[in-house]
Parts: C-alpha cells; sequence; structure tokens
C-alpha cells in the first residue's frame, strides 16, 4: 500500500532524493534523521524528514561531514549554528583559492607553448614557487593580489601566457 501525500516510507524517501535506502538508515543511525513509526514499526518520512534531507545533501555538497551536519542539527539555536557555519565558511574560502590556483595552472599548460608542458620552465616555477609557500594550504600567496593572471616565459621562444 502506497503512503498518502504527506507521509512516505523509507523507499519513496530515497527515491525521490536519488539515494539508496540504506542511505538513510545511516543517517538516522549517526543521528541525523528521526523518522517517525507507524502502527507496524516501519519509518515513515513526512514534510518536516524532506527538508531535513535536502539539508544534509546542500551541507554534503558544501564539504560538511556528517558529523558537523549533526552538530548544526544540534545546536540550540541560530547563533549558534551561524558560528558553526563562520568557522566552515573559512575552510570554504581556503579550498575555493587552491582550486583557482588549480585552474591557473591547468589553463597555462592548456596552452603553453613548448612542446610538452611538463618541460616548460613557466610552469616548473609555477610548481616551485607551490611548494615553497607551503602548498596545498597557502598556494594562493603564488598568485599576484587581484590577478587573474600570471604572466611568463614558457618554452623556448618565451611568449607570455596567462596561468
Amino acid at each position: 500500500m502506497k503512503s498518502t501525500p504527506a507521509e512516505m516510507s523509507i523507499g519513496e524517501l530515497a527515491e525521490r532524493f536519488g539515494l539508496a535506502p540504506h542511505v538513510l538508515r545511516h543517517w538516522e543511525s549517526v543521528g541525523l534523521l528521526r523518522p517517525d513509526r507507524r502502527s507496524n514499526g516501519r519509518r515513515c518520512y513526512g514534510p518536516d524528514h524532506v527538508a531535513r534531507v535536502a539539508l544534509i545533501q546542500r551541507g554534503k555538497e558544501a564539504g560538511l561531514r556528517l558529523e558537523q551536519i549533526r552538530a548544526l542539527f544540534d545546536a540550540s539555536g541560530g547563533p549558534d549554528r551561524r558560528a558553526l557555519l563562520a568557522g566552515h565558511l573559512e575552510g570554504i574560502d581556503a579550498r575555493i583559492a587552491r582550486l583557482r590556483v588549480a585552474r591557473h595552472i591547468v589553463e597555462h599548460t592548456m596552452s603553453c607553448p613548448a612542446p610538452d608542458f611538463l618541460a616548460c620552465p613557466r610552469l616548473r616555477e609555477l610548481l616551485d614557487g607551490l611548494v615553497a609557500s607551503g602548498a596545498p594550504t597557502s598556494c594562493a600567496s603564488s598568485l599576484p593580489a587581484g590577478a587573474d593572471t600570471v604572466v611568463g616565459t614558457c618554452g623556448a621562444a618565451g611568449p607570455s601566457a596567462p596561468l
């Protein structure tokens, strides 16, 4: 028998989000979901559970671990939740900075006129700079402030290319 529109079985909720039911059971076991129970003991999910699953998925996409998501749900209120997220936001910003550097390196290698970018002196210089700067945590320091490109000499001819 199908559930009513206001309540869903574990399979229906999982299907709605493209998840396997065991994922929802795991989230229940770590304290992220607390399904209601029908008289026969089966799990029953409603609109609040749908919203919670959506939040869990967005949190995971933002890089939060399940323990961090549980801490957000268990926090006493908005100010405590915001404080937890503020710390995570710093981590997201650091990852974005590292991804920008990685993107610039890939752009450089795609446009490098050297016969083989592995032999490109500019790429080697950039990589050496990352290692010296303490990459991966501080690799953004290898880019000039506010610069979208790093110009340097590539290959034997030495044309400038964006990084």
